[in-house]
């Protein structure tokens, strides 16, 4: 029998390409998870998937299978957010994804704020990077996501929720220190660190400093703003970082001194994205107000 929670596992295990991590994220063993992929190639009379010495593959059926599970589970999860139209928003459950550069500064606030106005409420919470929020969000995996917009999918309907403008970071030895706020040449100095690639706010530094040869930066493979905080606090190096991320943390730091850009500051926009084809207006209001109660405080 073909069941969406085959369908489902498939679809995990070939985004993220690993038989033990797949089984984590869909919160089951890995001898579940591979007897449901086992059941679905005999299902359809077909191998999907190849294991190799890096993890597996896809074979070509498989990748044609991918397809249509992605296709048939957004259908499946508009169908969901359609039978929740009559409900209570977020009574849900509700799935939003974030992004790293966002959740852990946000998220603490953002909850309670939600809970208070909405005690119903029933969100599930996925934290990754935004390439991959994205793919969950057209499969059906996600209902909505925080991230910086735009996202410019034609697929997706955005709402901008706030903008977050970029502070730079250095430390009390760097002979930025004295300064007393920030300016463009400072960005094109090789010692400003940013995150390693596959972060979106990586690319938004990046297109703040448009004249930088990334050439000549200096690789930390940094995967976190705390860890480029600590870089910059130990005389390693400049950084940009949000606002959003200063409020909650780096400013408790005495070894980090924090400019700011004149007016008109770089900045990003931070905000909601959702399926077009999902009925989920009543929830997106609901979390924006969350958000709009969160930052207040």
């Amino acid at each position: 029998m073909l069941t969406l929670r085959a369908l489902r596992y498939f679809q995990t295990l070939a985004k993220i390409g690993h038989f033990g991590r797949a089984a984590e994220a869909c919160a089951v063993t890995q001898p579940a998870l591979s007897m449901q992929i086992r059941e679905l190639e005999a299902h359809l009379g077909a191998k999907l998937v190849e294991r190799n010495r890096d993890g597996l593959r896809l074979t070509d059926t498989g990748r044609d299978v991918l397809r249509h599970a992605d296709r048939i589970l957004s259908a499946v999860a508009d169908l969901e957010g359609e039978a929740r139209r009559g409900r209570e928003p977020l009574s849900g459950p509700f799935r939003l994804g974030v992004i790293p550069s966002v959740a852990p500064y946000l998220l603490p606030r953002l909850l309670p704020a939600i809970m208070q106005h909405v005690p119903q409420a029933r969100l599930t919470l996925r934290e990754t990077m935004t390439a991959q929020l994205v793919d969950e969000l057209l499969a059906g995996s996600l209902d909505a996501v925080i991230a910086s917009l735009p996202l410019e999918h034609p697929e997706f309907a955005e709402l901008p929720l706030f903008n977050d403008p970029f502070i730079l970071a250095v430390g009390k030895t760097s002979p930025f220190a004295a300064a007393s706020g920030a300016d463009s040449d400072m960005l094109n100095s090789p010692d400003l660190l940013l995150l390693e690639d596959g972060h979106c706010f990586r690319d938004q530094a990046l297109a703040v400093c448009r004249t930088l040869d990334t050439g000549r930066l200096r690789s930390y493979g940094a995967t976190s703003l705390s860890t480029l905080v600590q870089l910059v606090a130990n005389g390693q190096g400049i950084t940009l970082l949000p606002q959003l991320f200063v409020s909650t943390e780096a400013k408790a730091d005495p070894r980090v001194k924090l400019l700011r850009f004149p007016d008109p500051q770089p900045e990003r926009t931070i905000g909601l994205a959702w399926r077009k084809t999902s009925a989920i207006n009543g929830d997106i209001e609901e979390i924006a107000r969350g958000v709009e109660a969160a930052l207040a405080v």
